[in-house]
């Protein structure tokens, strides 16, 4: 339910960005929330719980996410992206709506198969606190590559990614 009020709120989320911008508002205009902050830095479950692309199982690995370069291929443009960014600012009532302080992040991300378009995997992920998406980052390809290695199974790695990528390397026994 979420994702479909997100998409159909983003041409209302953009006017206000933009009012916002023209009448001179200043950063940190309250919102009302409707997704929690309380699990940063995770997203909250209930409004990014993520989701798979069904072109990528363990059998199609070798075809899919081990092939460099692949991920380019499905990238959502940032048009589309953003329009989802500046609704999910408003979603979690973040108080910096500057939208250079977020990456529009894959909950499960591309590179072990995460859907690319699905608002249910997409999130503003804050370049602040700690650990930030930067951080994030770094898990992801660790997990990659240990999935392309045979070293754990995709299930495994998008399951530790989805439930909290802060202890997925952990939980994989990776890191």
């Amino acid at each position: 339910m979420r994702a479909r009020t997100r998409i159909a709120a983003t041409s209302s989320a953009l006017t206000l960005a933009v009012s916002t911008l023209i009448i001179g508002s200043t950063a940190g205009t309250a919102h009302a929330a409707t997704c929690s902050q309380a699990y940063l830095p995770l997203p909250d479950s209930k409004c990014t719980p993520g989701s798979y692309n069904p072109d990528v199982t363990q059998s199609t690995i070798n075809s899919t996410i081990c092939v460099s370069g692949w991920t380019a291929t499905i990238r959502p443009s940032t048009s589309y992206t953003n329009k989802l960014k500046a609704q999910g600012i408003i979603d979690y009532g973040y108080a910096d709506t500057n939208m250079s302080s977020y990456e529009e992040d894959h909950l499960v991300p591309l590179e072990l198969g995460g859907h690319p378009t699905d608002p249910a995997n997409l999130w503003p992920e804050p370049y602040y606190g700690s650990p930030t998406a930067y951080t994030k980052d770094g898990i992801e390809t660790k997990l990659k590559n240990a999935v392309c290695k045979g070293t754990i199974t995709l299930a495994s790695a998008r399951n530790a990614i989805k439930t909290n990528w802060t202890t997925a390397l952990q939980v994989t026994g990776i890191g």
